[in-house]
């Protein structure tokens, strides 16, 4: 028989497992392919190029993409070997030689290749729009996305996965060159560890890891505490080593302890429910511990770092209004012929105007002295921070009040709250030149109304003070480069359209131009609150859209693997369900035995992954907005419902391999 009747043949024979496998390649190609179909639509091209980031964080996610489809692809290839394993082994009894084993199975590969990688583009292609349309959606943008397709990512897509294929073929003929024959036939029904009695090391061990998650879990929360700063680095490494270690000693030592002990408890009494569900898992955790690690730490940072992309992303406003804090600042008095604009278009608005007089202090002396520690500089270093007079602030805050050298801390939040516990009831001596000054803080308030160009960014202090320290403060006014914010708010949010555009007509690019004590001229750039706003979205819509996309990308492995492996396991348990079905259970008995084998498998890694991204997003999220509850919550929430599908997937597999098995 010539090889390729052989391979043919071979692959109409072995139809049931290669639907697994191609399905593998098909999703990778797509994935691929229309991602790198989006990068090169000159609709979408023309859309981003503002955001200088765009290309960047196009071509790193293409990388980071390539990477999770070559893990993906060779983790399906090597459970697609095993179960074969039988077939390869009565290859080899009958004479045939492992290099023609190696060039049947070449063939195939490159068969099945050939067809996902022409499936692949063709889904990839008319999906890509899909995901383009998304994109645009998340910028803002209005735009019509045509479909094209790119001849250069063709290109790239055969050439990245005929690179694959190489490697697959690699592995092939590793796999079959390095086992026996023998191997070969017990590969797919060999137990992984049959589990007896644990000894006291084991007990050990597995408790030792699950102390080293909850360390990494209470290092975490004190990874930013200004006193840790200087072993930032350090301290990352010391949390990372301790959570994966200690995953992986839950997985390998902790759940088979458990899972023996209550089957212990029992004394030998096991019902349908117990062989089906805690043996399975006990017995296999040995093999199964590193996979479920990777797993649940790949769900752990892919979770994680599409929560904090999408933190960014959700904080877009509050970002802008802390550092525009209203439609339009002015500073210094300057281009007042946006005023003269806005009444010529009849724009109905308010004005605030707020004096401005700096001083030179500490914050650090509001800092509780509990949580001060000796020599470090961070509680000593001085900054210029901007007082306001009690008669401006009314004008936001009627209720306020203040007298003598009491002070209210306001526009304070951001990760300069998060990092920097201030108290209020405290004193803080302050300094302009020669003067000195000791403010009494009475209370300390969020909100923002000062540029955050005053305030060297969003969330730094301002200081209001009655207006008798004010004008005494004022004295010094030429030491400090700013005196004067005119705060402006449309009455009518229909009219930012035309206000923008008369905006960019007065005050032009925005750069403003100011002199410090030493006579120095210091330009900064005032954008108007849409404008910083529309920005945000530009830079953080791109970097949202590439995480989102890498983060479905890995869900869909992790979720993948899980579900072959189920797969896999049960195809080796068929003959078990047979002889289950013969002595009298029926379906539904099985099944509820699966259910709980399924929740294990499935949510466990889930769980865990889930806490793992909740306590690195929760460590240091406020650097990237200032929202955590509700996209984490949403982003959770996406992950949940996804592997909710692929363990109802794998359950009905098992529903439909024990209706066969009789």
């Amino acid at each position: 028989m010539s090889l390729s009747k052989l391979v043919l043949r071979s692959m109409k024979k072995n139809m049931k497992h290669y639907y697994l496998y191609f399905f593998a390649l098909i999703f990778s190609v797509t994935l691929y392919f229309s991602f790198l179909t989006l990068q090169n639509n000159p609709d979408v091209l023309s859309t981003v190029q503002q955001s200088g980031t765009a290309t960047a964080g196009f071509e790193a996610a293409t990388y980071m993409l390539y990477f999770i489809i070559l893990f993906f692809v060779l983790y399906a290839n090597h459970l697609f070997m095993k179960r074969r394993s039988k077939e390869i082994g009565l290859y080899q009894l009958i004479g045939m030689t492992k290099g023609l084993i190696v060039r049947l199975l070449a063939v195939e590969s490159i068969l099945l290749f050939v067809g996902a990688v022409v499936l692949g583009m063709l889904v990839g292609f008319f999906s890509s729009r899909l995901f383009a349309m998304i994109l645009l959606r998340v910028l803002e943008k209005e735009a019509l996305v045509t479909m094209t397709f790119s001849t250069q990512a063709f290109q790239q897509s055969v050439a990245v996965f005929a690179i694959l294929l190489v490697i697959v073929l690699v592995q092939m003929a590793w796999m079959i060159h390095r086992v026996s024959l023998l191997s070969l036939f017990t590969a797919a029904k060999q137990a992984d560890e049959r589990v007896k009695r644990f000894s006291p090391l084991q007990m050990v061990i597995g408790f030792l890891g699950l102390v080293l998650i909850v360390y990494g879990y209470y290092a975490s929360t004190k990874l930013f505490d200004i006193d840790n700063s200087g072993n930032l680095f350090l301290n990352m490494i010391i949390i990372l080593a301790s959570t994966i270690g200690g995953t992986f000693l839950v997985f390998r030592f902790s759940v088979a302890f458990i899972m023996n002990s209550v089957r212990l408890k029992k004394n030998g009494h096991l019902s349908v429910h117990d062989v089906l569900a805690l043996t399975p898992i006990m017995h296999r955790m040995k093999s199964n511990a590193k996979s479920l690690t990777l797993i649940t730490v790949l769900t752990g940072v892919s979770l994680g770092i599409a929560t904090l992309a999408y933190i960014s992303y959700y904080s877009s406003e509050t970002h802008a209004h802390s550092q525009v804090p209203g439609d339009y600042i002015l500073l210094e008095d300057n281009d007042q012929d946006f005023f003269k604009k806005l009444e010529e278009n009849n724009i109905a608005y308010n004005k605030i105007d707020y004096r401005l007089q700096g001083v030179t202090a500490a914050v650090g002396q509001l800092i509780p002295e509990e949580d001060q520690q000796e020599g470090n500089p961070f509680y000593n270093m001085k900054q210029t921070i901007y007082t306001i007079p009690l008669s401006d602030y009314q004008q936001r805050v009627p209720e306020a009040s203040v007298s003598g050298n009491e002070a209210i801390l306001t526009n304070y939040g951001g990760y300069m709250e998060a990092m920097f516990k201030l108290e209020k009831d405290r004193d803080i001596v302050v300094s302009a030149g020669e003067l000195e000054e000791t403010f009494h803080v009475v209370d300390i308030q969020k909100e923002s109304m000062i540029s955050g160009i005053v305030t060297g960014g969003p969330g730094g202090p301002i200081f209001v003070v009655s207006d008798e320290v004010f004008e005494k403060l004022a004295t010094k006014s030429d030491l400090f480069q700013f005196h004067k914010q005119t705060t402006i708010m449309l009455k009518s949010k229909s009219d930012i359209d035309l206000a923008e555009k008369l905006y960019k007509q007065t005050i032009g690019s925005g750069v403003i131009s100011v002199r410090d004590s030493e006579g120095k001229t210091m330009k900064f750039t005032q954008t108007s609150y849409e404008g910083e706003r529309q920005e945000n979205i530009e830079t953080l819509g791109t970097t949202i859209f590439t995480t989102a996309f890498l983060a479905l990308a890995f869900l869909m492995t992790t979720g993948s693997i899980l579900y072959f492996k189920q797969m896999s396991e049960a195809e080796e348990e068929r003959a078990s369900y047979t002889i289950l079905r013969k002595i009298g259970f029926a379906e539904k008995d099985i099944m509820k035995g699966i259910y709980m084998k399924q929740a294990f498998n499935f949510g466990v890694p889930l769980i865990i992954g889930l806490l793992h991204s909740y306590f690195a997003v929760k460590s240091g999220w406020f650097f990237f907005g200032s929202e955590l509850t509700t996209p984490l919550w949403i982003a959770m929430s996406c992950y949940i419902a996804l592997y909710a599908i692929f363990a109802v997937l794998s359950v009905g597999y098992y529903k439909k391999v024990i209706r066969e098995s009789l």
